[in-house]
């Protein structure tokens, strides 16, 4: 019996791309065994939104106001390192059309763009903490500095040019406090595209 070595190798398939991982292989009556895995997304979108509805919200760095809204939506927004233009407009996208608020009898069936409400964009890193291992959470997850401030002020841009009105925001890299009436309560954790 002869072993040899053979590299990972990447395909392109229908479903994405996976790697063929050789675990043995094993020549017996011209037979060989390879077992194929799904790779791991490593570029794939994961935004996270944490939204809230809230019959009023706040956002203060050193105790100043930053921002507020009336009857809308809180949203903490956090970005991971594959996100980029495409998951900034599902993420709008989406919050725009759930339908969240209700309706005369009573049943979620209207958004935010149907009864006209105000929505508060704050950058929250932590959302995208791993708890796998120990007791501290761990940040590798969260996208670089630069990239998330500029896809987070992105977000607030197109949300407030969806919404035609200004968007507060919170102070990105800032320490900041959240103040909250939750309405309902409503909180949805979304996961990007």
């Amino acid at each position: 019996m002869q072993s040899v070595k053979v590299p990972p190798v990447s395909i392109q398939s229908f479903q994405g791309v996976v790697e063929i991982v050789l675990l043995k292989e094993f020549i017996s009556e011209q037979k060989s065994f390879i077992e194929i895995q799904p790779s791991s997304k490593r570029n794939s979108t994961k935004m996270k939104i944490l939204l809230q509805r809230v019959a009023r919200a706040k956002v203060s760095v050193a105790n100043e106001e930053v921002g507020a809204i009336g009857r809308g939506i809180l949203i903490l927004l956090g970005i991971e390192p594959g996100d980029d233009e495409k998951a900034v407009d599902w993420g709008v996208n989406k919050i725009l059309k759930l339908r969240v608020f209700p309706d005369d009898e009573g049943k979620m069936n209207r958004s935010i763009m149907d009864i006209q409400g105000e929505i508060l964009v704050v950058s929250q890193f932590t959302l995208c903490a791993d708890l796998k291992r120990g007791t501290r959470p761990s940040f590798i997850g969260a996208a670089p500095p630069e990239q998330a401030c500029r896809l987070y002020e992105l977000f607030a841009m197109k949300t407030s040019a969806a919404l035609g009105q200004p968007v507060p925001t919170g102070r990105f890299g800032a320490e900041m406090q959240v103040e909250l009436v939750n309405d309902g309560p409503v909180t949805l954790w979304i996961t990007g595209p």
